[in-house]
């Protein structure tokens, strides 16, 4: 497709817009806009970006809501444009009008079929561990950090049990508002790069904190403190109180989100250091 980055061409009013948003999550209780006076949330500051650009009000939606804490490389979100403006107008008014932890990467014009959250056929997060004696000052806010020395090969050979459809119960926050615990995941591995340990899962979609708590229960694995078979176990139980700690936010990563081809849009390059290849 033409790069959406650089097109100048206006687009009518009424045209449904996506784009893909990058940024640091540690300032922001966040994606999801919140009620409370005071509380800045990563919505807040894009739809006040966009609405700058288009002199108009502009409400957005995503294809996952990230908690605080939580980074996005690749959030994809849309929205139908109240005013004519260009692909080109959308990002560098939008980044123009954005702190440097929040970054629009393109604007491309989409089908009124398409929607950022039910359209995706896949999501698919990034956990990063320092696995070092002491915490990385120069990572603080980018890595979850562990002492004690993981075993990624057995961090692998347990996760590989959470493949296929599955009842994620044991993995779900309590305050998990969806109706089935039931998800499907696609891929997962746990790889080691220096003395990061990356925990890699995608999934059709995900339930309230269930990477962060596989993540914790795979640390436990790692460790030794548990074996590699109490992941399994877990899933059988469907129990979230035997299970491990929640993984702090600051190590998670929506690294990519999936649409069918027929929406072309454009795609997500890999290459930062904490984020890596595409797995």
């Amino acid at each position: 497709m033409a790069d959406p980055l650089f097109s100048a061409a206006p687009l009518a009013a009424g045209s449904r817009i996506a784009c893909r948003i990058e940024y640091n999550g540690s300032g922001f209780n966040g994606w999801q806009s919140q009620p409370h006076e005071g509380v800045v949330t990563v919505q807040d500051e894009v739809e006040r970006a966009l609405s700058g650009v288009a002199n108009k009000p502009v409400r957005v939606h995503c294809a996952g809501r990230t908690d605080s804490g939580v980074h996005g490389f690749s959030q994809i979100i849309h929205f139908d444009a109240p005013a004519s403006r260009s692909c080109k107008a959308w990002v560098m008014g939008g980044n123009g009008n954005l702190a440097p932890s929040i970054r629009i990467h393109w604007a491309a014009p989409v089908p009124a079929t398409f929607h950022a959250r039910f359209s995706a056929l896949s999501r698919h997060y990034r956990y990063v561990i320092s696995n070092t004696p002491i915490n990385p000052a120069l990572l603080a806010g980018l890595v979850s950090w562990h002492r004690t020395p993981l075993d990624e090969v057995a961090m692998h050979t347990a996760a590989q049990d959470l493949l296929g459809e599955c009842d994620f119960s044991a993995f779900r926050a309590a305050a998990c508002q969806s109706s089935t615990p039931m998800r499907n995941v696609h891929a997962v591995t746990v790889s080691r790069r220096a003395s990061l340990v990356v925990i890699d899962i995608c999934a059709n979609a995900f339930l309230h904190h269930m990477v962060r708590n596989i993540a914790g229960a795979l640390l436990a694995v790692g460790d030794g403190r548990k074996p590699v078979g109490w992941i399994a176990q877990l899933l059988r139980g469907r129990d979230r109180t035997v299970a491990a700690e929640t993984a702090p936010a600051c190590g998670l990563y929506l690294v990519d989100v999936e649409y069918p081809a027929e929406f072309d849009l454009p795609p997500t390059p890999f290459g930062p250091v904490l984020l890596g290849e595409n797995p």
